[in-house]
């Protein structure tokens, strides 16, 4: 009798929570986005592979990118999807004036920061909601301002090479009167805020001692310098 070589075991592929199953947050299919884009005929996207499915999601896409001089080569990008952000800075122009938070941030932290307690204007994810609802919503819960005008300022991808957010920046005029709660953001959110009123000029030159180092707040103050309510042509 002829010995028969074992069979080769079938293995079922697993069921990866995020893709074709879902995961703690009830999403499917995170490992599709990007597959089909097409916007740019020197970039063909070859794969996605879901690397970290936590609150938010990290990608590793393999594309092909046609270079300069014709070249085709193939890459790898890991990319950090968080959702897109809304800022706002509200301001004081009579009194001169702007709200902005105090709170800790681990990352900056652990990145050389003193202390991690940094200095920024009001800001989160948009959370499903339209900028201009998620800003009036962050003004409310972190600073205890209720706004009115809302104006837009721009949009900005803030770290391009690895973090696919994108940040809309708002500024709106405020008084005394619109502050209407105590802010300090969401206790069930970990948030734990201190709500700081900043003469401008106090805020600005605190962008260029190093008291300030938050990139979204150091350019919308800035902004309010240069093109926005305190630029020497609005007075």
């Amino acid at each position: 009798m002829t010995d028969q070589p074992n069979p080769v075991p079938v293995r079922t592929p697993e069921a990866l929570p995020g893709t074709d199953t879902p995961d703690h947050r009830g999403r499917t299919g995170l490992d599709r986005a990007g597959r089909d884009l097409d916007r740019n005929a020197d970039v063909v996207v070859r794969d996605v592979e879901l690397t970290s499915r936590g609150w938010h999601v990290l990608r590793r896409t393999t594309f092909d990118y046609r270079r300069r001089d014709g070249r085709w080569e193939s890459q790898q990008r890991e990319t950090y999807d968080r959702g897109n952000g809304a800022a706002v800075l509200p301001y004081d122009r009579e009194r001169g004036r702007v709200l902005l938070t105090r709170q800790f941030r681990y990352p900056a932290y652990v990145n050389d920061h003193p202390d991690g307690m940094l200095v920024e204007v009001a800001a989160g994810l948009l959370d499903g909601d339209a900028p201009l609802a998620a800003v009036r919503r962050e003004a409310a819960e972190e600073l205890g301002v209720t706004l009115g005008p809302v104006a837009h300022v721009l949009d900005a991808y803030m770290s391009p090479g690895s973090v696919t957010e994108r940040l809309h920046f708002y500024a709106a005029p405020y008084t005394a009167a619109d502050r209407t709660g105590a802010g300090g953001g969401l206790a069930s959110e970990g948030e734990d805020i201190e709500v700081l009123e900043v003469p401008f000029a106090e805020a600005l030159a605190m962008t260029r001692d190093g008291r300030i180092v938050d990139g979204k707040t150091i350019l919308l103050l800035q902004w309010a310098a240069l093109d926005g309510p305190f630029a020497p042509k609005a007075g």
